[in-house]
């Protein structure tokens, strides 16, 4: 029976090893008593290295409500952030999460496994396609590339599809973590995540009518955000091993990867999506900026950034075009969670972006100490004449 851990604790020689990543990576990382607990702390603006008029202007920019935390405490929020709601499709890198989960835990032994293991029928669906479903993995899956329920081969192009993603998550909850829907906030969600977060308005993946799709608040998905940022690690436990996190915010798609066409191709009985009910689905390019259901500031075919105003580092989880979304940059030690916003394209995520990043204030500097003037001891008097 596989191990099923709450976290992993981290051994001395780990912490050593943790540093040495920090240091050498662009990411940092919040101190361990500075994440936030049952409650989050509370800074100002100013203290948190941020202008408070600027932010007023992005919050204007944006609508919605959210958060914004820098340095492990809550610096600004705007609207509701307290309030749980669907996430859309920034739900994708927490299902992405208990993907790498699994493989910690030795529940499958890698990415590369063909998937059919898990649901045999996918080893007879499509013979005049030469039975291409048979060689699907969670890679594929993982990454949008399996082209499931279009014409082309897994690992051939990339289809942004909702039928794909709730075919990935029935598979991973139900057959892998071996947990029903109905189940899955008590004995998956909550224990393995949510909890160890101290999240404070009951996550869940099934309030909305779709299963897996995550209703969450703001000030919640900013601790998952949080975790991303420290590599995986809270406190002192590693809730998912950092070569994962790296792996799934760090590996972007090539940017010369064709997009899927839309000659549709049959599914399985009954399947279900986790949103879009096109046939076939293929929303969106990739832009060379996807990366495991995260998204990312990479280049596309043409060599042009995909947020040309963000560092570079900046990695998102993004629902409804922007609508909801899950920000980190991790050079900037930032995390901003939001929804129900007016931003709905690459364009307007980036303007946010600018405006957020106006924001950030330089570190000031520290004046330089008066120098030190030791003074010389006066010369010792000659001693008397002897008499």
């Amino acid at each position: 029976m596989p191990p099923s851990p709450t976290s992993i604790p981290i051994p001395p020689i780990a912490l050593a090893v943790a540093v040495v990543v920090t240091l050498t990576t662009p990411f940092q990382s919040a101190r361990a008593d500075a994440l936030p607990g049952p409650t989050w702390t509370r800074t100002t603006p100013a203290k948190a290295g941020l202008d408070s008029r600027a932010l007023e202007t992005f919050t204007r920019f944006t609508q919605g409500r959210g958060v914004v935390v820098r340095h492990g405490l809550l610096a600004h929020t705007w609207g509701d952030a307290s309030r749980r709601g669907d996430v859309a499709s920034a739900c994708k890198p927490v299902l992405a999460h208990f993907l790498f989960r699994a493989i910690a835990d030795q529940r499958i032994p890698s990415l590369d496994e063909p998937v059919a293991r898990w649901e045999p029928r996918l080893a007879e669906l499509n013979p005049d396609l030469g039975f291409k479903d048979r060689s699907i993995t969670w890679r594929h899956l993982a990454n949008q590339t399996s082209c499931y329920g279009l014409a082309e081969a897994p690992g051939t192009a990339f289809a942004y599809n909702d039928w794909q993603i709730a075919l990935f998550a029935d598979l991973l909850v139900n057959r892998v973590h071996n947990i029903p829907w109905a189940e899955v906030d008590s004995q998956l969600l909550h224990p393995r995540l949510t909890n160890p977060l101290h999240c404070q308005d009951n996550p869940s993946f099934t309030a909305h009518p779709n299963p897996g799709r995550l209703a969450i608040s703001p000030r919640d998905f900013a601790r998952f955000g949080l975790l991303y940022l420290n590599l995986g690690r809270w406190t002192h436990e590693f809730l998912l091993p950092p070569e994962y996190v790296r792996l799934a915010t760090r590996t972007p798609l090539p940017p010369n990867l064709p997009r899927a066409g839309n000659q549709p191709a049959p599914m399985l009985p009954g399947q279900r999506s986790l949103g879009s009910r096109r046939i076939p689905d293929n929303q969106t390019d990739h832009f060379g900026s996807y990366s495991f259901l995260w998204w990312l500031n990479g280049l596309d075919h043409q060599q042009r950034r995909h947020w040309p105003d963000a560092p570079i580092d900046t990695f998102a989880a993004l629902g409804h075009g922007g609508i909801r979304a899950l920000w980190i940059i991790p050079s900037l030690d930032l995390v901003v969670s939001w929804n129900d916003t007016v931003i709905e394209s690459p364009a307007q995520e980036n303007q946010a972006l600018r405006l957020l990043l106006a924001a950030i204030q330089p570190p000031t500097p520290t004046p330089p100490s008066a120098p030190v003037v030791t003074p010389t001891p006066a010369a010792a008097p000659p001693p008397p004449d002897a008499p």
